[in-house]
């Protein structure tokens, strides 16, 4: 039996597509969390020779210079422009140990099975490889939530994609068979001049619902959800949002590297993991 599906792929290949004329105007998102990915990797003390993005959109990830490079995204436009292939990131086309290094930022929280595409961005991996992410995590869209939930009264419906946070991504890395996992977090505040402006960024970054049971959202609803962001606002008038970003660092299993030390015990840092663990370092 075929487990119920959280997201409609359909629909979710179908915003991404809508989402592509004008996306960017509403990537600073994307462009934050791949800032924070070209940061991990610039710790790392190895070069890559063949690269997957994962979940491209338009292709702003920029390797080092003669590296090859694969482009995957579930929007048939996005894939075009970025010169990649269509596909969902739990559906992998790609053979085993096909690349060294696997970059996915800003999707992982719109898969199906996020355990499945882990796993299989682990396989695809040469031993040894590295695999970094990052995307929307619990605690984003506070705000929102709030408001929605304050306007729609005793009625709540659920609008709001459920969320990982950086524990659960950790374990995460472990199911899917990553050595030296590490996840940590970051937030970033964006300030709305009101509830419609956020609206729109949610749809330009293809970030709106795409859950298959959703109900259309009734204009007194949101009426009423605006009035309540507006009265959320700081005395300049704009209303602060919310987003929880989740990193992820892991490597694909190899006989060089060291045994981690024993979860709980705080001997592995994020430099450290990042590190090449075959190569050694200058002290």
């Amino acid at each position: 039996m075929t487990a119920p599906e959280i997201f409609g792929r359909r629909l979710r290949r179908a915003r991404r597509d809508r989402a592509l004329p004008d996306y960017a105007t509403h990537d600073f998102l994307r462009a934050h969390m791949l800032e924070g990915l070209t940061e991990r990797l610039a710790m790392v003390r190895r070069d890559f020779t063949d690269v997957l993005d994962l979940g491209c959109f338009a292709g702003g990830f920029a390797p080092p210079q003669g590296v090859r490079v694969a482009r995957i995204d579930a929007g048939l436009g996005f894939a075009r422009t970025a010169g990649g292939v269509q596909g969902d990131e739990d559906r992998l086309p790609f053979a085993d140990a096909s690349f060294d290094l696997v970059v996915s930022a800003g999707v992982l929280d719109s898969v199906n099975d996020l355990p499945g595409a882990l796993t299989l961005a682990r396989r695809v991996l040469r031993p040894d490889g590295l695999f970094v992410a990052a995307f929307v995590g619990a605690g984003s869209l506070a705000t929102l939530r709030a408001c929605l939930r304050e306007a729609e009264g005793d009625r709540p419906v659920a609008r709001m994609h459920p969320q990982v946070d950086v524990r659960a991504a950790g374990d995460l890395l472990i199911r899917a068979g990553f050595a030296l996992p590490v996840a940590d977090g970051e937030t970033l505040t964006v300030r709305y001049r009101d509830l419609f402006g956020l609206l729109r960024d949610l749809r330009g970054m293809a970030g709106a619902n795409i859950m298959p049971d959703r109900s259309p959202l009734r204009r007194d609803t949101l009426a009423r959800a605006a009035e309540t962001f507006a009265a959320r606002a700081d005395p300049d008038g704009r209303t602060p949002e919310r987003f929880e970003i989740v990193f992820m660092t892991g490597w694909a299993p190899d006989a060089s590297q060291p045994q981690p030390a024993r979860r709980g015990s705080g001997r592995t840092s994020l430099a450290d993991a990042l590190k090449s663990p075959g190569t050694a370092t200058e002290p």
